[in-house]
């Protein structure tokens, strides 16, 4: 008889979402409460399955968090899988290892939270004896692999290792117990239980490596469908993996092209279809939208301008698709005269023209960039990510402040500066 576990990591439960809260707080509790209801929905997985554990390979809670609240719920899910005599078997992760709460809660003892050194806990199957191998981190930074502290593969049973690691390194990832994945084949585990990466990936070889992904967006950079693994461990020790979704809300870049001479109404029109489409294509209970209007036409200008009536009228037709919430509205679009200057004798299109060289020079982009880097010295440490996390991430902000900025202008000048 097999023995079946279900695989997640990085719940990041209560996850603080600040930047999002300060542009839609309705958005910002709806995904707020998402990870907990991404929980909920995990264990409700293990129940309806009937499997035998689940498996955490870290990031369960997201920092220092002290709240009782997220404790509270924690107790309670395990609760109920230990009610139906499913073992848990948990790693701390590098976010973990930052929670008081991962220090003070108090756990079912069905539940097995691995400690500093390698540990090997043993669950007799039905027809196959299952070895989980574990090991956590006390401190957030874990610069060299861990996997030499493992210990080798326990004869007579199928060895699971969970390891919470950026394996080679992932963009938006920090480096936190970089091993190859070559190595974790050549380690004699038949599977190992990955966390750390936010992102799915499945490395099929010698042994099944998963990274089951994050199992709730937060935000537009961890867009799509998001799902934990279903394992199942055949007596043969023979590994099937399947991957059953999870998110609640789900985040996407829904683009719609308004070229062509288009009416307000038309555009609107546009705009809505663009959602129903994208809802239709989701299987989340919620979208979450990050709409992007693209194109060229005439209107460009007075939607530029009229920012707000734009916003509004895409956040009443998600409302009118249902379960769909549009988060940020961004505008790249351009007028058919904009490429035309030649032949068209228009003061404001020369000095939109104008501005974008100026913006261009060294000069005003050293001044551009040292007023950005002052304002982010000014605010707190939560607050400073807005102009990106390096030099790359700095430039292309200015590149769409700037971008923006001359718009604006141009569109105000070019519309009368009324509405």
């Amino acid at each position: 008889m097999a023995f079946r576990f279900v695989h997640t990591a990085d719940i990041h439960l209560d996850s603080p979402l600040r930047s999002l809260a300060l542009r839609n707080p309705e958005v910002a509790e709806l995904v707020g409460d998402a990870s907990r209801q991404a929980f909920t929905a995990i264990v409700d997985l293990c129940l309806a399955e009937c499997v035998d554990a689940l498996v955490i390979a870290g990031d369960l809670y997201d920092g220092d968090q002290t709240s009782m609240k997220t404790a509270r719920f924690l107790g309670s899910q395990m609760t109920r899988l230990h009610q139906a005599g499913i073992r848990v078997y948990m790693i701390r992760g590098n976010h973990d290892a930052m929670s008081r709460i991962t220090k003070q809660l108090v756990l079912p003892d069905t539940v097995t939270t691995f400690g500093g050194r390698s540990q090997l806990v043993i669950q007799s199957g039905a027809g196959v004896d299952v070895a989980f191998h574990g090991l956590s981190f006390a401190s957030p930074k874990a610069p060299e692999s861990l996997l030499p502290k493992y210990a080798g593969p326990q004869d007579g049973a199928a060895n699971i290792g969970l390891m919470h690691t950026s394996l080679a390194g992932s963009p938006g990832h920090d480096v936190y117990a970089p091993c190859s994945v070559a190595d974790l084949h050549g380690h004699g585990f038949d599977y190992w239980a990955l966390g750390h990466i936010h992102v799915r990936q499945v490395y099929s070889g010698a042994s099944t490596l998963v990274m089951p992904g994050i199992p709730q967006g937060r935000d537009i950079n961890e867009a799509g469908e998001k799902s934990v693994t279903l394992v199942t461990i055949r007596d043969d020790r023979s590994v099937e993996i399947e991957e059953r979704l999870t998110s609640v809300a789900q985040f996407a870049r829904v683009s719609v092209d308004l070229t062509g001479g288009l009416e307000w109404s038309e555009a609107v029109a546009r705009i809505r279809a663009g959602l129903e489409q994208s809802r239709e294509a989701t299987r989340s209970r919620y979208l979450v939208a990050r709409l992007g209007l693209i194109g060229t036409s005439a209107l460009s200008w007075a939607l530029i301008r009229d920012r707000d009536l734009v916003v509004a009228e895409a956040e009443q037709a998600a409302e009118q698709v249902g379960d769909t919430w549009v988060e940020k509205v961004e505008l790249a679009l351009s007028n058919p005269e904009d490429g035309n200057l030649e032949s068209v004798a228009d003061p404001t299109l020369e000095l939109a023209q104008s501005m974008r060289a100026n913006a261009a020079s060294e000069a005003f982009r050293s001044d551009a960039r040292e007023f950005v880097l002052k304002t982010i010295t000014d605010l707190p440490p939560d607050a400073r990510g807005f102009a990106g996390k390096d030099e790359a991430g700095l430039e292309q902000f200015l590149d769409d402040v700037l971008a923006r900025g001359i718009n604006l202008v141009a569109a105000s000048l070019k519309t009368g500066g009324t509405r």
